[in-house]
């Protein structure tokens, strides 16, 4: 395989906890989006996007979904943020089996943010748009990216491959019939 220069765009939401006040606009209109049809209902718990907070301090931070992970974290880290201490979890984004964050209240399956993409797509986030105080933007950015593209080589491991696992000529009337498609 020969690598190749290929350009990505990556997606994503700063967060400027100075800036939000915790009106929590973010989460209601992010389940909202994503309620099954679009807008039909809200229900915070399947929100993308959390508000954490401290209400004695009036301190918010906005966390939003990321990957799942199947196992819990080995790091139990503490944060101090105006002199109270945070476990790491409560600025975790992803899902996993210690904490029910991020997860369908229903199903228990693990949530993501989408950047509500969407058809027609969206100039940004839900979320982003409707942050009044601006505490959340919307970023994008190329990076560039190196792919492996396969060679003759990984394309006669494949057919080796299914040839080994269905037989040769299974393979060859299936080429056949392609050909004759094309």
């Amino acid at each position: 395989m020969s690598p190749a220069k290929k350009t990505r765009t990556i997606k994503s939401i700063r967060i400027d906890v100075d800036k939000c006040n915790g009106c929590r606009a973010c989460e209601v209109i992010c389940s909202a989006f994503h309620a099954s049809p679009p807008y039909s209902s809200s229900n915070p718990d399947r929100s993308r996007i959390r508000v954490i907070h401290e209400p004695h301090r009036n301190i918010y931070v906005p966390v939003y979904a990321g990957e799942f992970a199947a196992a819990e974290c080995a790091g139990r880290n503490s944060y101090t943020v105006d002199g109270k201490p945070y476990d790491e979890c409560a600025f975790c984004r992803a899902s996993c089996p210690s904490r029910p964050l991020f997860k369908e209240p229903d199903s228990g399956l693990p949530l993501k943010c989408d950047m509500c993409e969407s058809d027609p797509p969206l100039d940004k986030p839900m979320c982003v748009a409707w942050c009044l105080a601006e505490a959340l933007t919307y970023e994008t950015r190329e990076e560039e990216v190196t792919e492996e593209v396969p060679t003759r080589d990984a394309l006669e491991t494949g057919l080796e491959s299914l040839a080994n696992t269905h037989g040769l000529r299974k393979v060859l009337d299936a080429v056949a019939r392609m050909s004759k498609k094309g």
